[in-house]
C-alpha cells in the first residue's frame, strides 16, 4: 500500500546537515553517550533561554509529568485519590499519568479563546481534594495564568504548566512555563525544536530539582550534585554510594546524544518561532476571508504550535478536511479531542458536559506549522480554500 503524498506535511525534516554533522563530530570525540556532561550543558542552557533556577532533561514530555507528579506526590505527602484538575482538551498523557500514579483526575471544560479552561467551570471544580492544577497552553497559545492563580487564590494548590506545545509563547514579557511550582517542555520531533524525542522540567525550586534528578534515575544518590554527595555517604555508611538509592525513581534519561542535538536546535529556537510566527500572520489573512465559516483563533503571546481550522459547521468541517486530504494536506483533530471520548476516559463524565471541547472535537483540526512553508505554499493552499467554498457555496454562508 502506497503512503500517501502530502504537499504539506505536519512536520518535515528539522534535522538538517549542519544537525548531522554535529553529531558526527560529537561521536567521533567522546565514548560516552549515555547522560553525561553534554546533558548538565543543556540543560543550563534551557535554563538560560526559559529564564528558570532549573532543569532537568528526560526522554520526553509525558515522562517530565510522570516524574513532576510522582515528586510532588512524596514531597507534599499526597494521598491515593487525591484530586488534579485538568482540561478536557489536552494531551493524553497528562490525564495517563495521574492515573498511573493512582490520583484522580477532575475534568474541566475550555474556552474558545486560549483553549485553556472555561475559568469559570475551573473555580467550580475545586474542591478540599484538589491538590493540583495542570493547566495546558494547548497548540501554543497562552493560558491566563493570572486568572488561573486568582482563582486558586491561598488555597494549596499546586500549579504545573504543560508548555509541550508552546515553547516561548509568552504573557506580557514573560514566558510561560515561568507562573507555575513546575512546568514541563516536549522537544518531540514535531514541535518547536527538538531532540527527535524529549522533554524538559523547569522549576526554581531547589528541593524539587533535586528530587527531580532522583525520580529521574532509579532513585540514585550519585545523580545529585556533587556537593551533596558526602553528606549522603556519611550518613549511609553501609551501602556503596554508587547503588545508593534514596528513594524509587524511574529510568526516563536521555543521552548524550540528544542533548547534544537540543544545544544545536536551542541556537536556532528565537528564529523558528519568529518564523512560525509570521506564518500564521499569513495564515491569518488567508482564512479572514471566510469569516462566516471559519473562526479567526488567536490571542497576544501566542507561539504557534500549528495551524489550526475551527469550523462554525460540523458537516463542512468534516467535508473540508477530506479535500484538504485529497489534495495533499495533512491533518489532526485539535490534540486528542475530547478525551472523555476515548475508550478509556468514557466512564469519567458525560460528553454533553463539556460543549466547548465537544465543539473542537466536532468542528476543529490543524495543519502543520513550521518554519519551511513559503509563500509559494501558502498561495496555494488559499487557493484551494477558494476552490472548496466555491464548491461548498450553500455551506459558505
Amino acid at each position: 500500500m502506497r503512503t500517501k503524498r502530502f504537499f504539506w506535511k505536519l512536520q518535515e525534516n528539522i534535522i538538517d546537515d549542519n544537525n548531522k554533522k554535529t553529531l558526527i563530530k560529537f561521536i567521533k570525540s567522546t565514548d560516552r553517550f549515555t547522560q553525561f556532561t553534554e546533558v548538565k550543558k543543556f540543560e543550563k542552557d534551557w535554563s538560560v533561554w526559559q529564564g528558570r533556577k532549573y532543569s532537568v532533561f528526560v526522554n520526553s514530555g509525558s515522562s517530565a509529568l510522570l516524574v513532576i507528579i510522582a515528586a510532588f506526590i512524596e514531597y507534599f505527602s499526597w494521598k491515593k485519590g487525591d484530586e488534579i484538575i485538568v482540561p478536557t482538551v489536552t494531551w493524553i498523557t497528562d490525564i495517563s499519568v495521574i492515573l498511573q500514579l493512582g490520583l484522580k483526575p477532575v475534568f474541566v471544560d475550555v474556552n474558545l479563546e486560549d483553549f485553556s479552561f472555561n475559568y469559570d467551570d475551573l473555580a467550580s471544580k475545586i474542591t478540599d481534594k484538589t491538590r493540583a492544577v495542570i493547566p495546558t497552553h494547548l497548540i501554543g497559545f497562552p493560558a491566563d495564568m493570572n486568572k488561573i492563580k486568582q482563582i486558586v487564590g491561598k488555597k494549596n494548590i499546586k500549579i504545573i504548566e504543560d508548555c509541550c506545545e508552546s515553547h516561548g509563547a509568552k504573557i506580557d514579557k514573560t514566558k510561560v512555563g515561568n507562573f507555575g511550582l513546575a512546568s514541563l517542555f516536549s522537544f518531540y520531533w514535531g514541535h518547536h525544536m527538538t531532540t527527535i524525542e524529549g522533554g524538559m522540567i523547569c522549576t526554581d525550586n531547589q528541593d524539587l530539582y533535586h528530587l527531580f534528578l532522583l525520580k529521574r534515575s532509579h532513585g540514585l544518590a550519585r545523580e545529585l550534585p556533587k556537593k551533596l554527595h558526602n553528606i549522603y555517604k556519611k550518613k549511609y555508611k553501609d551501602i556503596d554510594f554508587n547503588f545508593l538509592f534514596l528513594t524509587d525513581g524511574f529510568n526516563v534519561r536521555n543521552t548524550e546524544l540528544s542533548a547534544v542535538l537540543g544545544a544545536w536546535q536551542l541556537k536556532k529556537l528565537d528564529n523558528y518561532i519568529a518564523k512560525r510566527n509570521h506564518i500564521y500572520d499569513k495564515f491569518l489573512k488567508i482564512i479572514s476571508h471566510y469569516p462566516k465559516a471559519l473562526y479567526r483563533p488567536y490571542k497576544k503571546g501566542v507561539s504557534p504550535f500549528c495551524l489550526p481550522l475551527i469550523m462554525k459547521n460540523t458537516n463542512l468541517k468534516n467535508k473540508l478536511q477530506k479535500f484538504l486530504y485529497k489534495n495533499g494536506v495533512e491533518t489532526r483533530p485539535i490534540i486528542s479531542g475530547n478525551l472523555l471520548r476515548q475508550p478509556f476516559l468514557k466512564s469519567y463524565s458525560k460528553n454533553t458536559d463539556f460543549p466547548n471541547a465537544e465543539f473542537l472535537h466536532k468542528n476543529a483540526f490543524y495543519m502543520g506549522n513550521n518554519q519551511f512553508i513559503d509563500n509559494k505554499r501558502l498561495k496555494h493552499f488559499g487557493r484551494l480554500l477558494e476552490k472548496f467554498f466555491d464548491l461548498n457555496k450553500n455551506n459558505k454562508t
